[in-house]
């Protein structure tokens, strides 16, 4: 069966997609016939003429606020949020650095909610629109060097089911996606050696593209359901998209 998605008129603000899933997505989003908008620190090397960019720390509330205005601006619209930037550093809970749990903390749950209470209003007001934010198997498992980033992940969990369950009312949906191990730019900074050979040798490594699939139905009329988690062991593995 083959699956195709269309996105024309549609606007997607994809935070951290200069690459990795992000930059998979947003090249997807422009084959749909819509809109992608990247929201990120370094600019994408391979971004299609389609794809906006706009240069943003997640972690500054005041920047991200002024990123979106430009977006509703330019656009009219917001359709989908995906808030994929995150940060992964490595260090033992007893001598890690305060400054960067803090850091990681701010990237990767402080960011999303800055854009989603940038974007979501927007969403009400229409009274239509889809989040995605990313979480991890190790929001329930731990990993060992990876304090900051596990329990960051695990707190996003906790936050999209509520945002979920203020803004049903307005058919804004909010779901959260766990894409399991994917071999991206910071994957491979964050798991160099053993580690690296313990992921490829347990659930395995996949692709950014094998994540466009879902995240495009997330964020797609088809999926219905808001508050869940759609985890790797079932709709991410390997699952191709097809649009035309």
């Amino acid at each position: 069966m083959k699956v195709s998605f269309d996105a024309t008129g549609e606007v997607v603000v994809i935070t951290g997609g200069a690459q990795g899933i992000g930059a998979a997505l947003a090249q997807a989003v422009t084959a749909c016939g819509g809109t992608a908008v990247i929201f990120d620190v370094v600019k994408p090397l391979d971004a299609a003429a389609e794809v906006d960019f706009v240069e943003v720390d997640v972690a500054d509330r005041v920047a991200v606020e002024a990123a979106v205005a430009a977006v509703v601006e330019r656009y009219g619209r917001i359709d989908g949020l995906v808030a994929g930037a995150a940060v992964q550093p490595r260090s033992s809970v007893l001598e890690m650095d305060p400054a960067e749990w803090t850091r990681t903390l701010q990237v990767n749950l402080d960011g999303v909610v800055w854009a989603c209470q940038a974007v979501v209003p927007h969403m009400v007001s229409r009274r239509s629109g889809s989040v995605v934010v990313f979480t991890s198997g190790m929001a329930v498992t731990g990993y060992a060097g990876a304090a900051a980033y596990a329990s960051s992940k695990a707190a996003l969990i906790a936050f999209a089911k509520s945002l979920a369950a203020e803004v049903a009312e307005h058919r804004v949906r909010v779901n959260v996606a766990a894409p399991g191990v994917i071999d991206t730019e910071q994957f491979r900074g964050a798991n160099a050696g053993a580690d690296r050979e313990h992921w490829q040798n347990t659930i395995g490594v996949g692709d950014p593209e094998d994540v466009v699939g879902p995240l495009l139905y997330l964020l797609s009329d088809a999926a219905a359901m808001t508050g869940s988690v759609l985890t790797r062991e079932r709709a991410f593995a390997k699952l191709k998209t097809f649009t035309e």
